[in-house]
């Protein structure tokens, strides 16, 4: 399947929130949204899933207009929409025969779903009685409960700690390998980078920058290198003593930010770094 948003444009009285707004995301792979707040990634989503429709342009799925009672949908927003005071695995049933389940089926899908979210145990709690991280997992078993061949993730690891960031991450990768759709919206670019082929960046309703994240990484100057290592100091003064093919040396978040004179001599800092017996860390293109 493809799903491509064409020439989208929409405003909200005379504020003109997206200005031609165009991407393609297709099946057994993500597509990455980027953009502060504000720049239009939330009114993208919502045309998608026809909560409005567009001034003008439009969304379609392998060429013909996209229907959303004929494709599921699982939508992850990024502020929660269940109900606190009800009981989890009852809502869960509730939200899967809204998507036109039978009570069985979505009871057995949703057990399913939060046994793979180590949250089975929890199925007849009260929703308010979960950490926010639990309740952003008990949020992702209502979004998956259809399984769901679009799936929308907007900022999926908001709360969520570095064990259950782990357990979504599979999750994600696992959505990916079994053919699904995935946008993928997120403020932060780690996570983007390790799903994503693709991006479109955002900015003031405009996409800016789209396409194949490695080709776009390829296109940028690819001379600056970070380090770091157990001796910041040693590392430091290796670099800065290896004037012929280093320009510039400077601190980076923890880290260094080496400029080479040349994108050839990644290899003679590496060779040199071997050399010296410098231990380190980290390498990577900035």
């Amino acid at each position: 399947m493809q799903l491509t948003a064409n020439a989208l444009t929409k405003c909200f009285g005379e504020k003109q929130v997206l200005k031609g707004v165009s991407f393609t995301a297709k099946s057994g792979s993500a597509l990455g949204l980027l953009g502060r707040n504000g720049a239009g990634k939330t009114t993208t989503i919502r045309i998608v899933m026809q909560v409005f429709l567009p001034d003008s342009g439009n969304v379609t799925l392998d060429g013909r207009p996209l229907d959303t009672r004929a494709v599921r949908i699982g939508y992850l927003p990024e502020e929660r929409g269940l109900y606190p005071k009800k009981q989890i695995l009852e809502q869960l049933i509730y939200f899967g025969e809204l998507r036109g389940m039978r009570a069985s089926e979505a009871k057995k899908s949703a057990m399913r779903l939060l046994e793979r979210l180590q949250m089975g145990e929890y199925a007849a709690k009260r929703l308010d009685t979960l950490s926010k991280g639990n309740q952003q997992k008990i949020q992702l078993a209502a979004t998956l409960l259809n399984d769901p061949e679009i799936v929308i993730l907007d900022e999926p690891f908001s709360g969520l700690d570095p064990v259950n960031a782990m357990l979504l991450k599979d999750i994600v990768h696992e959505l990916i390998q079994h053919d699904k759709i995935v946008l993928f919206s997120s403020h932060q670019m780690n996570y983007i980078e390790e799903f994503c082929d693709d991006i479109a960046i955002l900015k003031g309703g405009d996409i800016v920058l789209d396409g194949s994240i490695r080709e776009i990484k390829r296109s940028y100057d690819r001379s600056r290198i970070v380090l770091s290592g157990p001796d910041m100091g040693a590392l430091r003064r290796l670099a800065e003593q290896a004037g012929e093919i280093v320009s510039s040396v400077s601190e980076k978040n923890g880290g260094l930010l080496v400029q080479l004179r040349s994108v050839e001599d990644k290899a003679g800092l590496l060779r040199l770094l071997a050399a010296q017996g410098v231990e380190f860390d980290e390498f990577r293109v900035y």
